[in-house]
């Protein structure tokens, strides 16, 4: 009976400190070692304080700052700890309701502004952690928060420029704003923040 198991058993040991300890011990090592930044989670950190993450969305109700794209995370708003999506269709009442919703909020944000809204300024994403917007989502949102801040919005928009990331390989993928590293940015641009730092302020309408 010990023989036939002695096999099992042996292989057992040997995958188990293999899977279980030296790959993830040599891929973690080679991840701190190569890519230290994105193994540690895409940390945007200012003055030795973590803000937040790269890679996670944060929600901005300021009309000073640029918002990011709606979430269907629950209980509230960019919970990294329940990603996910409304998984509303394209012909649900509730999900034409909500967006109607935030295109009343966005047009009272800014009534000047008669540009068509971006479609990713009204809907979540998959995930409900996107952290990006289109170019064309920032430049939507220029004016207003050119106003709020006092600034020319020429400037405004060579930040949104500054900061749109291109074509993953030029050719994979759509161009991308990173919406709390231009808030940042802005801050810096701005002397400051409007009214209180951007990982405080609660999710837009």
């Amino acid at each position: 009976m010990f023989s036939a198991l002695r096999p099992a058993l042996v292989l057992l040991g040997l995958f188990t400190l293999l899977t279980g300890l030296a790959y993830p011990a040599l891929v973690t090592g080679v991840a701190q070692a190569l890519f230290p930044t994105q193994a540690n989670g895409s940390l945007i950190q200012k003055d030795g304080h973590v803000l937040g993450s790269a890679l996670i969305g944060q929600p901005f109700a300021d009309p000073g700052y640029f918002w990011g794209r709606p979430s269907g995370t629950g209980p509230f708003a960019n919970n990294a700890k329940a990603s996910s999506g409304t998984n509303l269709g394209p012909t649900n009442p509730a999900l034409a309701e909500a967006v109607k919703g935030r295109v009343e909020a966005l047009r009272a944000a800014d009534p000047d502004n008669t540009a068509p809204i971006p479609v990713d300024l009204v809907t979540a994403s998959a995930s409900g952690l996107d952290p990006h917007i289109s170019p064309a989502a920032a430049r939507y949102q220029t004016r207003r928060v050119a106003r709020a801040r006092g600034l020319d919005a020429s400037a405004v928009e060579q930040l949104v420029a500054q900061h749109t990331t291109g074509r993953f390989l030029g050719v994979l993928g759509e161009p991308t704003v990173n919406v709390l590293e231009l808030n940042l940015a802005l801050d810096v641009a701005a002397g400051g923040a409007p009214k209180q730092h951007p990982a405080a302020v609660s999710q837009q309408p």
